[in-house]
């Protein structure tokens, strides 16, 4: 298969036999940027050095992706390096749960176009998804259900390891998201003292948030989120936290702006910094704090403003949850229809930290459906977020060529008319 992100350079060092067993591991060297990796391949030897593992791991992702049929190479000299450091992929779990299993798929797909950050939405209205020792009722009420009224589920802290662990192995840093202080109906379905009126609701099994948020004048609010923050902490390596602070309702500026500033302080007590989508743009930010963009240029602009640090997540080029065309079954359509030409074709400019693309799962319920939706435009993203010299005449080429690849992995794609599938 043809290597989705290529750099053409040149290198050196010849190892390793491209016709017989499994590519070279590699040699590790003193030089070059971090994640970078030279390959060469000649008619009898193959190369492949890097400055750090992770070089490796994503040459030998190369080397996967060239190695044809038969098991031969093309004669190929590559130097390559990420453009962005950040290259990030979202899966939404609260809205529908997805098991262990199904996260690790998940990784393997994404790690194998060389993305290196697995964002995991564990909260939102629909249920709370992972294990809380201090707050029980969190998962034994607030998971008990999803989109549609299925059983939902949640994740043991064991469960949530076994994630980090997996990802970890192919160089994915995993970042949590706790959305608060809105999305909040199945925090306040396990303990109603944490809302304004202390009644709980009922539980939410729409697509649509009904706009609860947290009492966040009160200060039992701030001990709830210094306890479910700092176990989470405990078992994150990672350095982010997500807060969300999206789409807040009920709540003035200055109760959420103090809110903000306390979430802050509470992530970088416990050794983390916080993360949070666009919204808290709209307010003063705390020092250090990383806003992702999704949807309003304004917001975007203040975050840019104030200094923060952006990751770049709009949602008519990133949003997986999205429609391919009118005529797809799954999907929403609210950013607009987002086929694969556009997921490649758009500019995160050079000053932000990184590229995420984002898969809600309003209407996503198995792993097949996943794979629908991701494919074929995660690689799309990922090359986006890889390389900064793109071509989409020679880019769907090389991606159509992996359609047989999806095929034979049982992965359920979308033939989308904008690739010539049938090109070898």
């Amino acid at each position: 298969m043809p290597n989705l992100i290529p750099a053409p350079a040149s290198l050196q060092r010849l190892e390793g036999d491209p016709h017989h067993g499994e590519p070279p591991h590699g040699e590790l060297t003193g030089s070059g940027a971090p994640e970078s990796y030279a390959l060469e391949v000649t008619s009898d030897r193959v190369t492949l050095t890097a400055p750090d593992e992770a070089g490796l791991f994503y040459g030998r992702r190369t080397l996967e992706q060239l190695r044809g049929p038969d098991g031969s190479m093309p004669p190929v000299r590559i130097e390559d390096a990420p453009r962005f450091a950040h290259r990030g992929v979202m899966l939404d779990v609260a809205r529908h749960f997805f098991g262990v299993a199904d996260v690790k798929r998940f990784i393997d797909l994404a790690a194998g176009y060389k993305l290196n950050v697995l964002h995991l939405h564990l909260t939102d209205d629909q249920g709370w998804r992972l294990e809380s020792p201090k707050w029980p009722r969190l998962t034994s009420t607030g998971a008990t259900t999803q989109i549609g009224g299925g059983p939902g589920g949640f994740y043991t802290r064991q469960d949530y390891a076994e994630i980090v662990r997996y990802a970890g192995e192919r160089f994915m840093t995993v970042i949590p998201e706790l959305d608060v202080p809105g999305h909040t109906n199945a925090a306040l379905l396990a303990y109603p003292e944490l809302g304004p009126d202390g009644v709980a609701p009922p539980p939410e099994t729409g697509i649509h948030s009904p706009g609860r948020s947290l009492n966040v004048g009160d200060p039992a609010v701030l001990r709830f989120l210094d306890d479910v923050v700092g176990e989470l902490a405990q078992i994150t390596p990672g350095p982010y936290i997500h807060l969300g602070a999206d789409e807040v309702e009920g709540m003035t500026d200055d109760d959420y702006r103090a809110f903000i500033h306390a979430a802050a302080e509470i992530v970088s007590r416990h050794g983390k910094r916080m993360i949070g989508w666009e919204e808290m743009a709209a307010v003063e930010l705390p020092p250090g704090v990383i806003v992702q963009f999704w949807t309003d240029p304004k917001l975007r602009d203040a975050a840019v403003r104030q200094g923060a640090p952006l990751i770049m997540s709009p949602a008519p080029h990133t949003y997986l949850d999205q429609k391919y065309d009118a005529s797809t079954e799954l999907g929403l359509s609210w950013a607009g229809n987002v086929d694969v030409r556009d997921a490649y074709e758009w500019e995160p400019g050079d000053d932000a930290l990184g590229v995420e693309a984002a898969l809600w799962t309003e209407t996503v319920e198995d792993f097949g459906a996943i794979a629908y939706m991701t494919l074929p435009r995660l690689p799309a993203v990922a090359e986006v977020a890889w390389s900064a010299r793109r071509d989409w005449e020679d880019f769907k080429l090389r991606l159509a060529a992996h359609g047989p690849q999806w095929e034979a992995l049982g992965l359920n794609f979308h033939r989308s008319p904008q690739v010539p599938w049938t090109a070898s």
